[in-house]
């Protein structure tokens, strides 16, 4: 039962695609039966996330698919993503008409990746469901092949992706030489047998790793990708990306750190720094943007960098990750809130993609920009909202660490967001209209979700989490 989720989605991607060869099934159809896929597995999750944690099917795949509170919750997460996404797909393709039915079977092809990510506990399973994801991914960034900026976009994310893989697997080889295995169970012992620093192949192997990890969470100095490949992606799959696929690889990221006390000692300082330039990096990319889009990839950056503090501070012999999957819930919240709305708000074409194009939108779309504006506060950590409350579990777990300097620095980075979040608060509420927003959206699917995510935004910030 706990497998279920995984083979839902995976046989409804297969289904979709199979049925998308059928002119009788319109982009409608597609779209309502990937969203169903969504919700069934996410309520098969859900029913099951109570239950304890389990090696699923331990004789038959070796020890390599683990079900725990971590991965049930970062799996809760990535199908509430899809769900979403798809739904908020099929409002943004009534204006722009470049889909064919394909799309929602890639997208469910991709939640599978994900999910499997989660729960796999050996390297050469992540790296099978790191390429289910990322190649799924890949055609939904290019999909508008008439626009010059997707294929530039797919282009840039195609290459910088392979050589992800690539030092995925020459680190997995290394990892492999120096432990006799691949499993993350097997590595542990080693490492506490062995001690880390003792074997050059196991160091060389971890940073490989972590490299690959560090491209796919968008993390300095690997984040240089993500500004253009965010702006060529529809609004859809841009939200998607920004959310579902930093689940998985966080997910992933943390089970691998905390394999071990010692294999997570010996690359705290390392992460430090990483997470420290990540951050401030994010922050002055974000401000010279005029671009919604970009902004919100650039701030994109800065959470990875809220979330490498966390993975700092996690404790390897009590790992729970609920600090790390608390605040992926709350950032996804607010982010794919913002992305529901763009997916109607921004017109045929995204005519409307800068800050200018939303002066006034208070005036003439109130309750569009009172959700937009919270999802907004949610993501500079103002208080009621989920975004607060995760920045403070995350500062707290830092202090309680002993990474004080870390936490203060975190403090400071948030304080910065502030500029280029309220800036569109400020044009929204504080500017007459230039747009006339005049056209209805075309279908109530987006505008739904997007209220659905303004109170999941409140409603998560009730949700207490032992740090």
């Amino acid at each position: 039962m706990l497998l279920l989720p995984l083979i839902i989605v995976g046989a409804g991607a297969i289904v979709l695609m199979l049925a998308s060869a059928y002119k009788t099934v319109t982009h409608e159809i597609a779209a309502y039966g990937s969203a169903l896929i969504f919700a069934v597995a996410f309520l098969v999750q859900l029913t099951f996330c109570f239950q304890g944690n389990a090696v699923l099917f331990s004789e038959t795949f070796n020890g390599i698919l683990v079900a725990n509170s971590f991965s049930k919750g970062a799996g809760l997460i990535i199908l509430a993503c899809g769900l979403f996404t798809v739904l908020s797909s099929q409002t943004y393709f009534k204006l722009n008409k470049f889909c064919s039915t394909e799309y929602y079977s890639l997208t469910v092809f991709a939640a599978s990746g994900m999910l499997l990510l989660t729960m796999a506990q050996e390297l050469i399973s992540v790296f099978v469901a790191l390429e289910i994801m990322s190649l799924a991914i890949y055609i939904l960034v290019g999909y508008d092949r008439t626009n010059v900026i997707s294929a530039e976009a797919v282009l840039k994310y195609l290459m910088l992706g392979a050589f992800a893989g690539a030092f995925f697997t020459m680190g997995s080889a290394f990892v492999y030489g120096g432990t006799g295995s691949t499993q993350f169970a097997k590595i542990g012992q080693y490492v506490a047998a062995n001690g880390f620093l003792q074997s050059p192949a196991l160091i060389g192997g971890a940073f490989f790793i972590l490299v690959a990890f560090l491209f796919k969470v968008a993390a300095f100095p690997f984040h240089a990708w993500v500004v253009d490949v965010y702006d060529g992606a529809s609004v859809p799959i841009t939200g998607y990306m920004a959310t579902g696929l930093k689940t998985a690889a966080f997910a992933v990221f943390a089970n691998f750190l905390v394999l071990d006390q010692q294999l997570h000692a010996g690359w705290i300082t390392f992460l430090f720094y990483i997470s420290v330039l990540t951050m401030f990096a994010g922050n002055l990319i974000a401000i010279g943007q005029q671009s919604l889009k970009r902004m919100l990839a650039a701030s994109g950056i800065v959470h990875s960098g809220y979330l490498l503090i966390a993975l700092v501070a996690v404790s390897t012999q009590e790992f729970s990750g609920s600090v790390i999957a608390y605040y992926l819930a709350a950032y996804a919240a607010g982010t794919l809130g913002i992305f529901c709305a763009l997916s109607y708000l921004g017109g045929e074409g995204e005519k409307r993609s800068t800050f200018d194009d939303f002066k006034g939108l208070a005036k003439v779309r109130p309750y569009s920009a009172a959700a937009i504006s919270v999802f907004l506060l949610s993501m500079a950590g103002i208080p009621p909202t989920a975004g607060f409350m995760g920045k403070f579990y995350i500062i707290t777990s830092a202090i309680n660490a002993g990474q004080v300097t870390l936490a203060v620095l975190g403090i400071i980075s948030s304080v910065i967001s502030m500029w280029y979040y309220l800036r569109l608060i400020i044009n929204m509420y504080f500017h007459d209209a230039e747009e006339q927003f005049s056209e209805e959206p075309p279908s109530n699917f987006a505008p739904a979700c997007t209220f659905i995510l303004v109170v999941c935004v409140f409603a998560i910030s009730l949700y207490p989490v032992a740090i």
